[in-house]
């Protein structure tokens, strides 16, 4: 009898694994989609150059025009998702960040360069709200944080794989048929996120599940600490990621190889920390204790990186550990950001807070492109640890507290 009672409570949990599985699955290969859009125009630099006859400074400001759109659009799209729903923004982006890419390959002139850059801009605003808002709404809250992590770890992995795709794209359809061919990626894993029925999320959504999704705004005391939290996180990463290889070698007289193999360690042990970080945060309650240790101790490494001029094992060992412990913290953190959001508004607290990325993508590259062209490469690292240090200070003030606000 017990058997027969426990049988449709097991076919239920069984069923609900199973949903859950396949919207983490759908809503990762979507991100994955957004980081291999989003770093396309940059790694065709040179076909585009040659193509259109313009110099490096008019393709940086076609980046630079992404980045601002980006910036400006993350937060009203975050409105956007919560009102009329998470699943029809992402496609609806999804579908534009495609459609950008096909007509740049169709029509290569600058003019439509600049515009692709301004659509790309605003499919890339969509990602993180609609993402974390269906997450959040759908997957089970014991597993919450490594559903962040697997995520995150999902855009790391297609940052890390579009340099390998455009270049075999470009060696085997040529430039403009390599964006058109990821641009008609985009479109084709839309349509299989409608295909297989990623679930929707919406303040409506909330309120149907026995919710009551907050009318009150956003602008929190909580969130605003949590979007300069976000903004500092990127400048303390940025500079690394961007300049590191360069300030090895003109700084601390690594060879390429011994730079790139550093750089490579560090990029790869941060993608390896995300998948970590996400069994830590789902065992832990205190998010911002483990931004501060795991930043605390990414200090010391970094300075260390800095000022002294570590043997290439060290180096190498310094790097990875750096990596590591920047990844470990990025599932914290948006359980930080979830925990803050009002019900029924994760799609614009998520919107709000990556503002602060974005705003760390326009100014780290020129903060640390002046820094080398001062002759100053350990500043890189320097710069980066100030930033780090500054993210342990505020760290005490991003866990949601009534006097904070919700």
């Amino acid at each position: 009898m017990v058997d027969i009672l426990a049988a449709p409570q097991q076919s239920h949990t069984d069923r609900k694994a199973d949903s859950g599985l396949r919207t983490l699955t759908l809503i990762s290969v979507a991100h994955w989609v957004s980081h291999v859009h989003a770093l396309v125009l940059p790694m065709l630099f040179p076909f585009l150059k040659a193509a259109l006859g313009v110099d490096y400074l008019q393709l940086g400001f076609a980046l630079t025009v992404f980045a601002v759109v980006s910036a400006l659009t993350q937060a009203p799209t975050g409105y956007l998702v919560d009102h009329f729903g998470a699943r029809k923004i992402l496609l609806i982006g999804m579908c534009l960040g495609g459609l950008s890419l096909i007509l740049l390959a169709l029509h290569l002139t600058y003019t439509l360069l600049v515009a692709s850059a301004v659509l790309l801009g605003l499919a890339n605003s969509v990602y993180h709200p609609a993402d974390y808002a269906i997450l959040a709404a759908h997957m089970d809250e014991a597993r919450m944080g490594r559903a962040f992590s697997i995520h995150t770890f999902a855009g790391y992995l297609g940052t890390a794989v579009t340099p390998a795709i455009v270049a075999g794209l470009t060696t085997w359809v040529g430039g403009a048929g390599a964006l058109a061919v990821i641009g008609a990626i985009g479109i084709l894993v839309a349509l299989s996120l409608l295909l297989f029925g990623v679930p929707e999320a919406s303040a409506k959504h909330q309120a149907s599940g026995g919710g009551k999704p907050s009318q009150q705004s956003i602008i929190t005391p909580a969130l605003i600490v949590l979007t300069i939290f976000f903004m500092l996180l990127g400048l303390s990463s940025a500079g690394i990621s961007s300049f590191g290889l360069v300030a090895l070698m003109n700084g601390f007289g690594a060879s390429f190889s011994t730079a790139n193999v550093a750089l490579t360690a560090y990029l790869g042990a941060a993608a390896v920390g995300v998948l970590a970080g996400g069994f830590l945060a789902d065992h832990t309650r205190r998010h911002g204790q483990v931004a501060a240790v795991c930043f605390g101790i990414n200090t010391a490494i970094v300075l260390l990186i800095a000022l002294v001029a570590l043997p290439a094992a060290l180096l190498m060992i310094a790097m990875t550990a750096a990596g590591f412990l920047g990844g470990v913290i990025a599932p914290s953190r948006d359980m930080l950001v979830r925990n803050a959001a009002p019900a029924g508004a994760a799609g614009r607290a998520f919107g709000l807070v990556s503002t602060g990325f974005n705003f760390s993508g326009i100014v780290s590259p020129i903060l640390f492109g002046w820094v080398m062209d001062q002759n100053l490469p350990h500043w890189v690292f320097g710069l980066s640890a100030l930033f780090m240090v500054l993210t342990v200070a505020l760290t005490p003030f991003t866990e949601r507290r009534p006097d904070l606000g919700s």
